[in-house]
């Protein structure tokens, strides 16, 4: 009997091990890992360093609170702080709740103003708290959850005029993801961040990203923002933050600063020793001289490969989007029986947005394995496709 919560549906796979880009299920089978744990583990699976790092502070002191200066939760802020627009980090445990934070206090600094509404957009993925799905833009998880935050209205993605339609007065915030994970891999166009970035400062609503996913060195910049040269005024991170140990973050840029007083948020577990001393091993790797470069070449090959194999087997395979190692192949057809599949040969993958299969594979993963990757991939679709 499974006592946990019916509310997933898992593979029949229980992993016991793990070592960089590979994972071993209890009956010893190997698999080659491109989904990272959807983004989590960047720095692969028992990093010895960040594996290292958390032994130690788990036998020095793991939790006090924050009613107590936390000395690893500073450092942490200042790193992300100097590599970043930021100015002040708030640390959660998770990307919804980076989510909810990033919102509340998007709320409280329009509320100084005769603001409130929030602007998000179609096909969006923010997480399934209440008020991260109230600015998620899909029906199918938002079906059955109602009444959900109110003032929130929906534009369409990567369409300026949709947004000009939709924001007045009343606005407080847009929130965007720079590239729809969830959604099906979609990569928002430089013109569209850059039309919401002037339309925020033309009529003082605040721009939010949301790099739950696209941040921590996923699409080849510390932050994806950065591969767009558009700034927010707060940034929602986690995932990868932690390479496993679970930890959220909002960055909050200069424009938020006059709202941010004590008392108007917390957290009991949210920055603590274990998960900060985490997150500072994992910034100091990806920090590391040429590391972030190296991700834009892996990525550029990933897609490579992924397009030659789109080319050669043809459809229902139509094309290959996204940016670094944070793609995705648009399929005519339904994927949701690849990973099940994928698995069978080995290999880690997931269908996401009904027709795209998504790799997010440890940003440590060598060419070598990204060939592997796509090989084990071609036998999976043979078996499905052909």
């Amino acid at each position: 009997m499974n006592w946990s919560a019916e509310t997933y549906s898992r593979f029949k796979v229980s992993f016991v091990k793990g070592e960089n880009c590979y994972l071993w299920d209890k009956n010893g089978k190997k698999y080659l890992d491109m989904l990272s744990g959807i983004g989590v583990c960047n720095l692969g699976h028992a990093n010895p360093q960040v594996a290292q790092a958390i032994c130690e502070q788990a036998k020095t002191l793991i939790h006090t609170s924050n009613l107590f200066e936390i000395e690893v939760q500073d450092t942490l802020a200042r790193m992300i702080c100097e590599n970043s627009f930021g100015k002040k980090v708030f640390f959660a445990n998770s990307g919804a709740e980076a989510v909810e934070g990033g919102l509340k206090f998007a709320r409280k600094w329009g509320a100084e103003r005769g603001k409130w509404k929030i602007l998000a957009f179609e096909n969006s993925f923010h997480g399934r708290t209440f008020g991260a799905l109230s600015i998620t833009g899909q029906e199918k998880h938002r079906k059955g959850f109602a009444p959900l935050l109110e003032g929130v209205e929906f534009a369409k993605f990567n369409d300026i005029d949709s947004v000009k339609k939709k924001l007045s007065k009343e606005f407080c915030a847009i929130v965007v993801e720079p590239i729809q994970g969830e959604g099906g891999v979609i990569p928002a166009e430089k013109e569209f961040l850059e039309g919401l970035k002037d339309l925020s400062e033309k009529l003082d609503i605040l721009l939010i990203f949301d790099e739950v996913q696209t941040g921590m060195g996923r699409t080849g910049k510390l932050f994806a923002y950065q591969l767009y040269g558009v700034e927010p005024d707060i940034m929602l991170l986690a995932k990868g933050l932690g390479n496993g140990v679970p930890i959220g973050a909002v960055v909050i840029g200069e424009r938020v600063l006059s709202a941010i007083k004590p008392g108007i948020h917390a957290s009991t577990f949210g920055g603590n020793y274990l998960a900060c001393r985490a997150g500072i091993e994992v910034m100091k790797q990806l920090l590391k001289e040429n590391f972030l470069e190296e991700v834009e070449k892996k990525g550029a090959f990933l897609k490579n490969k992924l397009e030659e194999l789109v080319r050669e087997f043809g459809k229902p395979l139509l094309s290959v989007r996204g940016r670094g190692l944070m793609l995705g192949i648009v399929c005519s057809e339904p994927c949701k029986d690849v990973p099940a599949k994928a698995l069978e040969e080995g290999l880690i993958i997931n269908c996401t947005a009904g027709n795209v299969i998504r790799l997010l594979p440890p940003l440590t993963i060598t060419y070598s394995e990204i060939e592997l990757g796509v090989e084990l991939l071609k036998k999976t679709l043979e078996k499905v496709w052909k």
